[in-house]
């Protein structure tokens, strides 16, 4: 018999946490199911979260985008993307270097950081800086600010929101950064250290996604591959010392986990209208949850199936993404392989109502 309880006060409940790419949506294209799937949980009023390495837009963007695909109302509030635990940074660093596609520098704003530079500023201020830029002129002046002042200034941080669109130019002005002296532009060190002159965040490490392409790409942790490479060679060998987040890092479960809870007191308080949400510091565990069990479902074993591992939670693989029947699994051990997130979610309600 289908799952049918309503969502209880009771200390301990079941809840979800969703990847997007390769579960609920291919592209931008709905995969079969995937809106029933959510439908189904928000009827029997169970909380669930979705959980993406994927980012470039704000929460509420994306939410809207994927409610009106799957026809299913989620809040922003329901969303961690690789790049949402960054809000919790703007007190720490005032003047940064926003990597990743053009919108980039919107979220960062909104987000609250003060003084916003992409890269492709720094494009704009010198092109001799990386003369293997990929944008035209045209590009440039679109998605570029003329910023006065800009090597007048350090930076202090460097936070990569998602997939570059100019690998060599981001390349280029990233690994400058790096190895500057104090974070200023035009510089460079003399030192040669395993830490970076200012520091760098990348908010995801996965290699390869699932896109509407029949083979998989690849994503931000060739990127930080790319990045962790360059900065060995120019530093006689050592390693970068850098700092990664989303899945399977304990610290974006940690995060998602806090967003779970958070959310499911509002459906208990009949508050998933509100728009207020406290956000913990990146690095705290949950000191209380009311979850009997938490089941991330997955395409990705590499990030969403052993993340939850680790973690303490349960998973359901799907073969809608990156996995493929006959992949090698290594340590990797999920709860259950399901067709897709339906299949998923009706098992883990009937076994576990």
């Amino acid at each position: 018999m289908l799952f049918k309880r309503l969502l209880s006060t009771s200390p301990k409940c079941i809840g979800f946490a969703f990847d997007i790419d390769g579960v609920l949506l291919r592209g931008k294209n709905p995969i079969a199911r995937a809106g029933k799937a959510l439908r189904l949980l928000t009827e029997a009023k169970v909380p669930f979260v979705l959980l993406t390495n994927g980012g470039g837009t704000l929460e509420a963007q994306r939410t809207k985008f994927i409610s009106d695909a799957l026809k299913v109302d989620i809040s922003p509030l329901q969303i961690i993307q690789a790049h949402t635990p960054y809000k919790t940074m703007i007190s720490r660093y005032s003047k940064i270097l926003a990597v990743g596609s053009p919108a980039v520098r919107g979220v960062a704003e909104k987000y609250g950081f003060k003084d916003v530079v992409h890269t492709n500023d720094i494009v704009r201020y010198n092109k001799d800086i990386a003369p293997f830029s990929g944008l035209s002129q045209e590009q440039l002046i679109a998605n570029s600010r003329d910023i006065p002042g800009l090597d007048k200034s350090k930076f202090d941080a460097v936070l990569v929101f998602n997939d570059p669109r100019d690998w060599a130019a981001d390349l280029q002005v990233v690994t400058d950064l790096l190895i500057s002296e104090g974070g200023l532009l035009n510089t460079l060190r003399r030192e040669k250290s395993a830490t970076p002159a200012v520091p760098i965040y990348f908010s995801c490490n996965d290699l390869l996604w699932a896109n509407p392409y029949q083979l998989n790409r690849f994503g931000q942790g060739a990127f930080r591959l790319l990045i962790k490479t360059l900065y060995s060679q120019m530093n006689d060998g050592l390693p970068l010392n850098d700092h990664i987040l989303g899945k399977p890092t304990k610290l974006t479960y940690d995060f998602a986990h806090h967003v779970l809870i958070d959310w499911q007191q509002k459906m208990v308080n009949s508050q998933v209208d509100s728009d207020q949400q406290i956000l913990p510091e990146i690095g705290i565990e949950p000191t209380f949850t009311p979850f009997d069990k938490v089941f991330m479902v997955g395409d990705n074993p590499a990030s969403d199936i052993i993340g939850a591992q680790n973690y303490g939670w349960n998973s359901c693989l799907v073969r809608t993404g990156v996995y493929r029947d006959g992949d090698h699994l290594a340590n990797v051990e999920p709860t259950m392989i399901v067709d897709d997130v339906y299949e998923g979610v009706v098992s883990v309600l009937n076994k576990y109502s």
